[in-house]
């Protein structure tokens, strides 16, 4: 049985991917290490059957100044234990799905020699997978990358995103664009805390649409709780039903109910809108580390499938004028779905497996 090293950062943007590729591996019959850091012990279970190896790892963003001077001395600690570990471990392949815990692996691995990939989810190349881009030996991508591109364009093999199960039991959903007097869903969400902003501009656009706009307005919004009973109470005022929570544990299901979908554009949502093909207003979080997400929303915005907003624009005037023409042509909104579907690559997860039982086979 073979082995195949998997190295990715401690958020849902890394993991899922990660998730995804161990599981389809495993059905091929490989055995799997996760190569982290220490955060890594409070996910072991996400990864059933697989071994998990714990190597040091720093970031550089949001340390103290002791934090930042001893960064450099904990990576090359994480080089240097990668190193061993993978010495003894002897993988066929080893995969980075990006974050700084993936950084010391993945340089070990491309020092060794091992046959080596990263995912790269988002139209840039994250910044862990930055330093080591010109050294493995596939990039594999999600959208068309953009900025910080690799010397070697050819390593670069368009996967797609592996997706979670409950997300690809969607692909291509039926779209039913809303006719007549049908209702006019509506999906808000922003990431696993929400998003403030869409707390305060969404419920205000709402209150500038026309009446009969309103009248056949469903509307299903992630709040913050600290937002919950303003935003509650700013639906009833308007006489709109609206449908509250902090989290949806079902959001994949959501996203097929919905007619347009207000949103960031992380990697994943982006991902996810794609393959289940709905039309989005994407917000990108302006804060977001090298403003990744503008990128993003831009692939589904050039594709035809939704519209960029930076933050700066999204104002209630703003966000009511697109309601408004979005909702009063059916067709269009119907094109856009059909579009965000044409971005999607939902078989990600098994291009991103024989991307590295290829990489075996070359080891």
């Amino acid at each position: 049985m073979t082995t195949i090293v998997l190295s990715a950062g401690g958020t849902g943007g890394h993991l899922f991917p990660a998730q995804a590729l161990a599981g389809e591996l495993v059905r091929r019959g490989k055995k799997i290490v996760v190569m982290t850091d220490s955060r890594g012990r409070g996910y072991a279970g996400a990864f059933p059957g697989a071994r998990l190896e714990i190597v040091p790892s720093a970031a550089f963003s949001d340390r103290s100044i002791l934090g930042l001077l001893s960064a450099p001395f904990e990576i090359v600690a994480g080089i240097v234990v990668s190193l061993w570990k993978l010495a003894a471990i002897r993988p066929k392949a080893v995969i980075g799905f990006g974050g700084y815990p993936s950084l010391p692996v993945m340089i070990a691995a491309c020092v060794a020699r091992f046959p080596t990939a990263v995912l790269a989810p988002d139209a840039m190349l994250g910044r862990a997978n930055r330093l080591v881009a010109n050294h493995v030996r596939v990039i594999a991508a999600n959208f068309p990358l953009v900025r910080f591109l690799p010397k070697d364009m050819s390593k670069v093999v368009y996967t797609g995103n592996p997706l979670r199960p409950e997300v690809i039991a969607l692909a291509g959903a039926a779209y039913h664009a809303p006719a007549g007097d049908h209702l006019l869903r509506l999906l808000v969400f922003g990431g696993s805390q929400g998003a403030h902003v869409f707390s305060e501009v969404v419920p205000a656009a709402v209150a500038l649409l026309s009446a009969p706009t309103k009248s056949r307005l469903d509307i299903v919004q992630q709040c913050r709780p600290e937002d919950m009973e303003c935003v509650r109470s700013a639906y009833a005022a308007a006489n709109v039903k609206a449908v509250l929570a902090a989290f949806f544990r079902d959001l994949p299901e959501r996203m097929a109910w919905a007619h347009l979908v207000v949103a960031r554009s992380g990697a994943g949502t982006v991902s996810e809108l794609a393959v289940i093909g709905r039309p989005a207003i994407l917000v990108p979080l302006p804060h977001a580390l090298d403003d990744n997400q503008t990128p993003n929303a831009d692939a589904l915005a050039n594709a035809g499938g939704g519209w960029r907003v930076a933050q700066g624009d999204f104002t209630p005037q703003k966000l009511a004028g697109m309601l408004e023409a979005a909702f009063a042509d059916p067709a269009a909104l119907a094109r856009c779905a059909a579009a965000a579907r044409a971005l999607a690559k939902p078989d990600a997860t098994l291009r991103l497996a024989d991307l590295v039982e290829k990489l075996e086979g070359a080891a």
